[in-house]
């Protein structure tokens, strides 16, 4: 066993170490999930097998002690019972070898972390300014995992039935041309919407999006101001959800052109038409319209396309350190 473990650890190790190197397209979901696997695989033995091993080894010494405390009394030799080499002996047999201790004595914590990651709460960091004013960069924020529904890790596939996707959501997704990464945006189309973004104006099913300007936005990383707005999106399909409108703010760039360059081969790219001034869509059945809030700085679903509902990862909701700005914890919408 020594010796197969050894195996076994140097395979996560050459795992991750390959992943970090960028010479394979790493998943810590499938790392966490196979760790708590082995893990908890070692810890069935050692609660079944080699535990009680273990215990009757012990049993069988503390008899074997006994006998000889009772054979050195009936040759009336008086032996205190604080043998130190018997304590160190029962001690010996107690202890858990090294491949034993790197495994099941690890399992409580890894299956903890993967319980909580998988179907709670899973942070991430936000590493670029797509999207500002709402996310900066550095933040460190937490998702919502049972939001949308529970979805079984690795696979991403939804067992139960969570809150519909509304828009105005901020969502954490798989990116659709390289599963392997997480993206955030926020949601601006459901299914069947029909999505127009013209000359820096949303439209959403024929009905231009309120925005209005608020004080200039003041970004420290740039050391430049921009023009900062907000928005009203409403959040349902049904007349009464429509009227519910849900606000945030955004950012335009008077300088960057209207058009869209750069644009990607992607499923139902039929459904958009694109010109000088932007953008118009048709959202298909189970998939959302995604743009960040920084909107001339952001690669979203203008780019690249819509995100299918087996993509979705959870809901951001909270911001709990940014260690370059504490002042950054809290809440947003």
């Amino acid at each position: 066993m020594p010796t197969f473990t050894a195996i076994v650890l140097t395979c996560f190790v050459a795992y991750a170490t390959g992943w970090y190197s960028g010479k394979i397209e790493g998943s810590f979901a499938l790392l966490l999930l196979m760790a708590t696997v082995v893990s908890g695989t070692y810890w069935i033995a050692e609660q079944f097998f080699y535990l009680p091993r273990r215990r009757a080894a012990a049993i069988q010494l503390d008899e074997q002690h006994a006998k000889r405390l009772q054979d050195l009394k009936q040759q009336g030799i008086t032996v205190q019972d604080d043998d130190a080499s018997y304590i160190k002996a029962r001690e010996e047999i107690y202890r858990q070898p090294w491949w034993m201790d790197w495994t099941a004595g690890l399992f409580p914590v890894i299956a903890a972390v993967f319980f909580l990651r998988s179907f709670l709460f899973e942070p991430f960091k936000i590493p670029s300014g797509s999207m500002i004013p709402t996310l900066h960069v550095g933040d460190l924020i937490l998702v919502n995992k049972f939001h949308y529904g529970i979805r079984l890790p690795v696979i991403n596939y939804q067992v139960t039935q969570g809150t519909p996707v509304n828009r105005g959501d901020v969502m954490v997704f798989r990116f659709p041309p390289k599963p392997s990464l997480d993206y955030i945006k926020r949601v601006v189309g459901v299914p069947g919407d029909k999505i127009a973004y013209l000359n820096k104006v949303l439209t959403l099913n024929g009905q231009p999006v309120s925005k209005v300007n608020i004080p200039e936005f003041f970004d420290a990383n740039n050391m430049r101001y921009s023009k900062q707005f907000e928005e009203d999106l409403p959040i349902g399909s049904s007349p009464s959800e429509m009227s519910t409108l849900r606000k945030h703010r955004l950012l335009n760039d008077d300088n960057t052109p209207n058009f869209v360059s750069g644009i990607e081969d992607f499923p139902f790219k039929e459904n958009c038409t694109y010109s000088v001034e932007g953008l118009e869509c048709t959202v298909p059945a189970g998939h959302y319209f995604m743009m960040g809030d920084n909107r001339d700085n952001s690669l979203d679903s203008r780019y690249w396309g819509f995100v299918p509902d087996q993509n979705i990862v959870g809901k951001a909701f909270f911001v709990w350190m940014n260690f370059s700005n504490p002042s950054r914890v809290g809440g947003f919408d």
